[in-house]
């Protein structure tokens, strides 16, 4: 089975960042600034977004309409327990050139970000969700401002960014880090594998609930595949099993172990509720 085709397409950071900011609710989350979802929802109801995703996911009442939305307009639960590993493990994110694959909020990749990596990128399968929540979110994480990112010192407090900053002066260091993606997972490895721009494949590649539907195994497969450094490592973080739509993490392993690139290790079990894992992947 296919996965669903999608055109891939690089969102460029606007000269000004801090417009993103304008008319943004923001609230803080494990300590990083994170959009007012119900607000994003609220404005672009109507169809104002370009794919018209929110009016469809609130008319169907669906979280996932597969091949029109999937998913990023909330932070699933299994990306908590992925920053909770991450810190844990004290993951060494240094220097290192890092991928949040079907990042949504893009929180995995701030976290990245906060621990000092090289390069992050971002890829959601929605240009909705890179426009009106990835960047706006990565964007206000790197503002002088923000909770350890910045060069202020007021990691406690709640307070949003100001929307207008004192001095403006250019892309801040860990902005400049970043790129952004949506489209399909085959179609973005395409653009950045045969894009003029360097690309140097990913030490880190980070994932959490993106293998709930079966029909996507080959393709996220594959780019893992194709964008991982040789010695680079994934981790993925799933329930057990996703009602509805088939998936989970003993037939992704399966999947994995058939096509005979990957090996696999669970390096957490959280058993709050429905168990979910973290996985560790490598290449053999």
């Amino acid at each position: 089975k296919k996965a669903c085709f999608k055109a891939a397409k690089e969102h460029n950071i606007p000269e000004d960042p801090n417009k993103i900011l304008v008319n943004k609710v923001m609230e803080t989350v494990s300590d990083l600034y994170y959009i007012n979802m119900p607000v994003v929802e609220m404005m672009c109801s109507d169809g104002a977004d370009g794919e018209g995703i929110m009016s469809k996911s609130v008319s169907s009442h669906s979280d996932l309409i597969p091949g029109v939305y999937e998913g990023g307009l909330k932070v699933w639960e299994c990306t908590f327990d992925l920053m909770d590993y991450l810190a844990e493990a004290e993951i060494e994110f240094t220097n290192k050139t890092v991928l949040d694959l079907g990042c949504g909020a893009g929180l995995l990749g701030i976290v990245a970000l906060r621990g000092k990596a090289g390069e992050v990128h971002f890829q959601d399968y929605n240009s909705t969700v890179i426009d009106e929540i990835t960047l706006p979110n990565v964007v206000a994480n790197c503002r002088n401002d923000s909770p350890r990112l910045g060069t202020g010192d007021n990691r406690k407090t709640s307070k949003p960014p100001s929307k207008r900053p004192k001095k403006a002066q250019g892309l801040p260091n860990a902005l400049a880090k970043c790129r952004f993606f949506s489209g399909g997972w085959s179609e973005v490895s395409q653009l950045l594998l045969s894009s003029s721009k360097p690309f140097s494949k990913y030490n880190i590649i980070l994932t959490s609930e993106t293998i709930y539907n079966t029909d996507y195994y080959s393709a996220l497969h594959d780019t893992l595949a194709q964008l991982l450094d040789k010695k680079g490592r994934v981790y993925l973080a799933s329930k057990v099993h996703y009602f509805g739509v088939g998936g989970g993490i003993y037939l992704f392993e399966k999947f994995v172990e058939e096509r005979n690139i990957f090996r696999t290790s669970v390096v957490k079990i959280i058993d709050k509720g429905l168990q979910r894992y973290i996985i560790e992947m490598a290449f053999k």
